[in-house]
């Protein structure tokens, strides 16, 4: 198959300083951070010969766990869909918009702890501009001294109203990394009680982790919220409803799925409430004339790449751009004051285009097959088949409906989706193990289990595995990985984010344009 190259941004510099960055590691790891040091100096002199004026309009998007291999493939799945002529030739248009901006740069990502980071890390990095253990949000490694993050100064310093918005929990990771100074990522009692005194005037998303404390009783995050004047909004047509004269809001999905969190992408309901939707809102509540910050996070995208659900994670992929879409059409407006930035946190997964059993071909179509994400399928199906000791032909038959698998060729929507008997018994297997051990933590798996399970249901995850494969894709990892990522701006300013860089410059060129101190 031929290839047409319209539109490529492959960052080939990257490539060239990682590469340095890993042979000095045996200079030891002083003379790398020394080395980065002198690349961010650099950088901080590059944004600040770049900054024209202040953007009085920021968004902020941070895919979690998206690097450019879950936008390239979420890139190449739709080219092949579109591609129905079948003239042999794929067309590699950007069909995600953010991948249109006219800038483009790189952030690598490590933190104080790993060259395989953490949200909590990676998010205080990008908030504040400091690095920090893994786990850790805005706070130093000794867990003594606190960072105050940009949304905190936009509002004390310049007046900015500020908006958080999240696809997971409120209180998670990367949302807290905006208002909350913790130790641990896990205080989430304590973190919701930071998200309700940093006086932020917008939060919409999922529901709050430990909202009573950790089988503690203390007084519901909710209750201490609508005590400090916030509206506490949990249903859909309320959350219509609101205009800016409304005041501090918190929005809660009214439609919450795995973990308290916002249903994946292509399991909400028809009329359900997406993340774009709750950033259309956010800038309804939002818009002034002082200006105003959002970090809106499609957390979800990580989560679908710890489980390898390609298919979620792809669908995902495009909430966050639809997301992206709302902002553009608020840059439309207001294209001199206005500033739109995207970017990840970190790489989760290991998610690869290309997989040995498919050699150079891939069949990225396989995937549209799929109707559910895993965790939709675990709650609605595997709970099923362990309770009803369901037979596995019985399971299969379920398989061929909502992931297109199957051993009967006459149904298979392709050749490429009949199971071969390797496949099958690899399925067996994994249902056999769903029913007798289900989920298992690491500290209880065998090496071979866990890497061919993590810890995810094992019938879900090889369902995934194999769909995944027979489309050409693969993950390495159930975590995260080392990877830089992309940072795509448009607007005021963009050009001060082009070029390869530490994560923690996103912070110092924000800073650097806004004059924060």
């Amino acid at each position: 198959m031929k290839f047409r190259k319209r539109k490529i941004f492959a960052l080939l510099s990257a490539a060239a300083v990682l590469a340095g960055s890993f042979a000095g590691l045996q200079a030891g790891q002083t003379d790398i951070l020394s080395g980065v040091t002198e690349i961010k100096n650099e950088s901080v002199v590059h944004a600040a010969q770049t900054v024209s004026k202040t953007p009085k309009y920021i968004f902020l998007f941070i895919g979690d766990g998206m690097s450019y291999p879950q936008v390239q493939i979420t890139n190449s799945y739709l080219a092949a869909i579109a591609d129905t002529n079948n003239n042999g030739i794929l067309e590699a248009d950007n069909y995600l918009s953010f991948t249109n901006f006219p800038v483009a740069g790189s952030a690598q990502t490590y933190d104080s702890t790993s060259f395989c980071p953490d949200s909590a890390s990676t998010a205080t990095s990008i908030s504040t501009g400091h690095k920090t253990y893994s786990g850790v949000i805005n706070m130093d490694e000794t867990k003594t001294i606190s960072y105050e993050t940009i949304a905190e100064k936009l509002k004390s310093q310049k007046g900015y109203k500020i908006g958080v918005i999240t696809s997971v929990n409120l209180n998670h990771a990367t949302p807290a990394a905006f208002y909350a100074h913790q130790s641990s990522r896990k205080n989430y009692y304590e973190i919701g009680q930071e998200m309700i005194a940093s006086g932020f005037d917008y939060f919409a998303g999922g529901g709050l982790l430990s909202p009573s404390g950790s089988g503690k009783n203390l007084t519901s995050l909710y209750d201490i919220a609508a005590q400090s004047g916030y509206n506490v909004v949990t249903k859909q047509a309320d959350a219509a409803a609101l205009n800016k004269s409304a005041g501090k809001t918190i929005i809660i999905d009214e439609h919450l799925a795995d973990e308290d969190a916002m249903a994946y992408q292509m399991d909400a309901a028809q009329g359900e409430w997406v993340l774009s939707d709750y950033v259309a809102k956010g800038i309804d509540m939002l818009d002034n004339d002082k200006g105003f910050f959002m970090m809106v996070e499609g957390g979800k995208i990580d989560w679908a790449c710890h489980a390898n659900d390609a298919a979620a994670t792809i669908n995902d992929t495009l909430a966050l751009n639809d997301a992206v879409n709302e902002a553009l059409k608020f840059y439309n407006s207001h294209p001199d004051d206005t500033l739109i930035l995207v970017t990840g946190d970190h790489e989760t997964g290991g998610l690869t285009i290309g997989f040995s059993g498919t050699n150079y071909d891939t069949f990225l179509t396989n995937l549209a097959n799929q109707k559910i994400s895993f965790a939709k399928f675990d709650s609605d199906y595997v709970s099923g088949y362990r309770q009803n000791r369901t037979s596995f032909d019985a399971a299969m038959n379920d398989v061929y409906n909502l992931f297109g698998l199957t051993t009967d060729a006459s149904k298979a929507a392709d050749s490429t989706l009949v199971l071969t008997d390797y496949e099958l018994e690899k399925l067996k297997a994994a249902y056999n193990r769903t029913l007798s051990a289900g989920k298992s933590e690491q500290k209880n798996m065998s090496q071979k289990d866990y890497e061919l399970y993590g810890t995810y249901e094992p019938f879900t995850v090889t369902i995934t595995h194999v769909l995944n494969n027979k489309s050409g894709v693969s993950f390495t990892s159930y975590s995260h990985t080392g990877l830089p990522v992309g940072v795509f701006a448009k607007g005021v300013n963009a050009e001060a984010f082009e070029g390869y860089y530490d994560n923690t410059e996103i912070y110092s060129r924000l800073a650097s344009m806004t004059g924060v101190k």
